[in-house]
């Protein structure tokens, strides 16, 4: 199978691509555009953002990604630009200019990763309305070089781009035909396709943003058997937001997510801005982090306090499983070979219900949790009616605490309930000790949470919490 792309208004084509060959090396190695550097291989550090481009109308719709766990397969039919793509023609951009007059770089490594982000940011690119220190919060600065970073971005908040020769490029090459299954990987474009390729081979490995796998191949050195790339099948990209909730597909990307999300809750919008950097979110979907099944990936426990739920597709059967049930036990889940995650629905929550959701990690930024408790309480006339708490962190799978849930429920919404409720649910969980954090940690900062939620229901002012 060819993989092509554009690189800035030229068509790349790779004959035969290994599925788990990164842009990155190839950028480097092949293309010799040597300015997207490898930091960490893992995506977290920032120094090898690119922007990729999808049509969007007469233009490009730009992101942040992190090319180091990009692989080449899903790239297909987008454009990319590289730090080089910025001054051709010898004449560096305004961002570029403002960085190199006020010290912006100083040993130089991570330099081009963060103008890259700040272009991004700077032409529209998603993640523009955040604010600069959240652009760059997956850029990291061994040399501590901050400030003079986000100076530059405030300076030149705004650039203008014509993408529409590229536009019209990118149409004609996407106007070509879907290319032919290869014998080792898969892009299906479609639901019905993929439904019908699973049937066929159960035990592909399905990929979507790649930001945990992706790992698994540059860390782990693992050989994939037969992946399968699923972030272009448009049934799986859809939103849907009406009065009862919210379904998203399960390829949805997290930063595509966030406002609608922060639409159902505060609380929720915070978090999903919490979950890696712009670049990760950029990549990393909604569904991938559930189907993954990590006992501290950052939104099932939040989704499950919601009472969300499951799509699950085999063929041309389907099946609703609420999100709790979902999670069997560690590195298991109740999905049938062959079947796949294709929706998220979330419920709306009641208008006056108290949802408290907060993540604890060793740095705020870009980080992995230690432990996420989410809270969702319905109160009637004082009295908690009912009552949904859900951690990660604190056992092998994200689950609800049932004797806190228990103490809570029926019980006037006061501080004795709250220390009842924070007794019980040390009964809960029996969590480990890592390096994220201790047993004791995690049990003290766990009852720690519900006190916050009583004090910030009281109207007293609490800490912003996120970094241990």
């Amino acid at each position: 199978m060819t993989t092509r792309f554009l690189l800035d208004e030229a068509i790349v084509e790779i004959a035969d691509a290994a599925p788990t060959a990164t842009l990155l090396d190839h950028l480097r190695y092949r293309l010799r555009r040597t300015g997207t550097k490898e930091g960490c291989a893992e995506g977290d550090c920032g120094a090898c953002t690119v922007l990729v481009g999808e049509l969007a109308g007469d233009g490009i719709a730009w992101r942040a990604v992190n090319a180091c766990i990009l692989f080449l397969p899903m790239i297909d039919g987008k454009a990319v630009l590289t730090v080089e793509s910025l001054s051709q023609g010898g004449a560096p951009t305004p961002l570029q200019s403002c960085m190199a007059r006020n010290g912006s770089s100083q040993c130089g490594f991570c330099t081009p990763g963060f103008v890259m982000s700040l272009y991004g940011r700077a032409v529209g690119a998603a993640g523009h309305a955040l604010p600069v220190a959240d652009a760059v919060a997956g850029n990291l600065c061994r040399c501590t070089g901050y400030g003079p970073i986000l100076a530059a971005a405030r300076d030149v908040c705004r650039i203008e781009r014509d993408d529409r020769p590229l536009a019209t490029a990118l149409r004609d090459l996407r106007a070509a035909d879907a290319p032919e299954p290869s014998q080792n990987w898969f892009a299906p474009r479609s639901a019905d396709a993929l439904a019908d390729l699973l049937i066929e081979r159960p035990h592909a490995r399905l990929i979507a943003g790649a930001t945990d796998v992706g790992l698994w191949v540059t860390k782990g050195l693992r050989d994939l058997d037969t992946p399968v790339f699923i972030g272009d099948i448009p049934e799986l990209r859809t939103i849907e937001e009406d009065a009862a909730g919210v379904t998203l597909g399960a390829a949805v990307r997290y930063a595509e997510a966030h406002d609608v999300l922060n639409r159902l809750h505060p609380d929720l919008g915070e978090l999903v801005r919490r979950i890696g950097g712009l670049q990760v979110r950029n990549a990393g979907t909604i569904g991938g982090n559930i189907a993954n099944g990590s006992p501290i990936g950052d939104g099932p426990p939040a989704l499950i306090a919601l009472g969300a739920s499951l799509t699950l597709r085999r063929g041309d059967q389907r099946r609703t499983l609420a999100l709790e049930d979902y999670f069997l036990a560690y590195g298991q889940q109740d999905r049938a070979p062959g079947e796949f995650v294709e929706y998220v629905h979330v419920p709306r929550p009641a208008p006056d219900a108290i949802v408290h959701i907060t993540k604890l990690s060793r740095r705020f930024d870009s980080d992995i949790s230690t432990l996420c408790g989410a809270f969702h309480l319905t109160l009637r006339d004082g009295t908690i009616e009912e009552a949904r708490v859900a951690f990660g962190g604190m056992a092998a799978t994200p689950r609800r605490a049932p004797n806190c849930e228990a103490a809570l429920t029926g019980a006037p919404f006061t501080d004795a309930t709250i220390v009842r409720a924070a007794t019980a649910l040390r009964e809960d969980f029996d969590p480990l000790t890592d390096v994220r954090g201790s047993a004791g940690y995690r049990q003290e900062a766990a009852g720690n949470l519900l006190w916050r939620l009583w004090h910030r229901e009281q109207g007293e002012p609490v800490s912003v919490l996120g970094a241990l």
